[in-house]
């Protein structure tokens, strides 16, 4: 994916206390639903602006369209050209950020309160009037070709790539969302205005906002920003059915070090076991230097620089993944190594020690995500889009401590699933 952002202005300024932080449901004259955090003592605010469906809503055969899309957001809108509207983003200290994913579209602005109405205005115009001259599409469009062909020489991403062709199948999960080099290169003006369209409506927007800006104020603001987008978008997909088996694939690269993504289906963010899963994938692949897979992989036997495992959340499937690299001559047994943790794990589980060294690494890095109005505009969108409690940033450290030994052993037999693990290996591979 693309992302243009100009940085104007360095906005590094926190807020108080974790705790202090109190979020306030807004709802527009106009019927928008936001959340905010006012506070006076920042002279400026931080907007987040979230559209569920992202490049998931590619038509079928447009593949890279809603990313291409979102390149252009900037590139033209209203009266502005592209370098116009530089000029005046510039010009107010204005910052904006405009990026895709494969659930979301997202959209922020950082702007001083004193230039608050322009700075609107001017993405106002981004988002509801953006002007696709086929100049800028053109320019735009060789910038994502170059982006894919870089991509298609690197081992990570071709690792990650051929992983998610193999368990999503014809999904829009199951292929690049910057598209093909065939694809994008077909991609038309009209189909980047119907993306726009699909993509961009009142009926699957999440906004926050945090600074110096009141409740009747803000909802003013949000019929303003987003009163002109159309009220529904293109329809959801479908949730993603894998197409899954164990085992090893290889993708042969010239390269003197493998690269392998590995991983097994996952766990829900809404399913009562997800935080005993998210302590227990701290022991085994989540807790840095920590975790068991360094340990066994890296500091025993010192076959990588690093090894990992995350769950991966999204709204259509969900997976546990992890990655690894090591010389081509050595990759079977890290391989080996990893594939035994996670059958111990699964069989005789995590000890007392274990579990209480995980908690107190997730809830004492937790207040640190809160280091600025523009993370916490982040994460309030993000609780939006998760339908998590407008208290969650309160109770959220509660959520992990009352997670109980048996809970996570509990959990590690079920979720795990040694004989489902599957590798993706992209290098030249010795031994397997």
């Amino acid at each position: 994916m693309i992302r243009f952002v100009y940085v104007i202005v360095s906005f590094l300024v926190a807020l108080p206390a974790m705790a202090e932080i109190k979020i306030e449901e807004v709802t527009s004259p106009g019927g928008i639903k936001a959340w905010l955090v006012d506070e006076p003592s920042i002279p400026f605010v931080a907007l987040e602006v979230r559209f569920k469906g992202g490049t998931s809503l590619d038509a079928s055969g447009k593949r890279g369209v809603t990313n291409l899309m979102v390149g252009l957001l900037e590139e033209g809108a209203g009266e502005y050209d592209a370098q116009a509207f530089a000029r005046a983003s510039e010009s107010l200290a204005a910052q904006f950020g405009y990026d895709s994913h494969a659930d979301a579209v997202s959209i922020s602005a950082r702007f001083l309160n004193e230039n608050r109405d322009e700075a609107i205005e001017l993405l106002r115009l981004s988002l509801t009037q953006p002007s696709f001259a086929q100049q800028a599409v053109d320019r735009v469009r060789q910038q994502v070709l170059s982006g894919i062909r870089s991509n298609s020489k690197d081992p990570d991403k071709i690792a990650g790539n051929r992983f998610d062709a193999l368990v999503y199948g014809d999904h829009p999960y199951g292929s690049d969302d910057s598209g093909t080099i065939s694809s994008v290169t077909a991609l038309t003006r009209e189909d980047i205005m119907n993306a726009h369209a699909g993509a961009m409506a009142k009926d699957r927007v999440y906004i926050a906002a945090v600074g110096d800006i009141r409740s009747a104020e803000f909802g003013l603001l949000l019929d303003d920003l987003l009163g002109g987008l159309p009220d529904t978008g293109a329809d959801m997909p479908e949730k993603a059915e894998f197409v899954w088996s164990g085992g090893v694939d290889v993708v042969e690269f010239d390269t003197p070090q493998s690269v392998a993504v590995f991983g097994q289906p996952g766990i829900h963010r809404d399913d009562p076991d997800f935080f005993a899963a998210y302590l227990l994938n701290t022991v085994l692949g989540g807790g840095g230097f920590e975790s068991r897979l360094m340990t066994e992989v890296r500091e025993k036997r010192g076959l990588t620089y690093g090894v990992y495992s995350y769950l991966v959340l999204r709204d259509l499937a969900n997976l546990y993944l992890g990655s690894v690299a090591s010389a081509n001559d050595r990759i079977s047994e890290a391989i080996d190594v990893i594939r035994a943790e996670w059958a111990r794990i699964s069989e005789k589980g995590v000890s007392e020690q274990e579990l209480t060294d995980a908690k107190a690494l997730l809830t004492g890095a937790y207040p640190l995500r809160f280091d600025g109005n523009g993370s916490i505009a982040k994460i309030m969108v993000g609780m939006q889009m998760d339908a998590m409690p407008i208290d969650y940033i309160d109770t959220r450290n509660d959520k992990v401590n009352i997670v109980t030994l048996e809970d996570v052993n509990r959990v590690a037999g079920e979720l795990l699933d040694p004989a489902a693990l599957k590798f993706v290996i992209v290098g030249k591979p010795e031994g397997i």
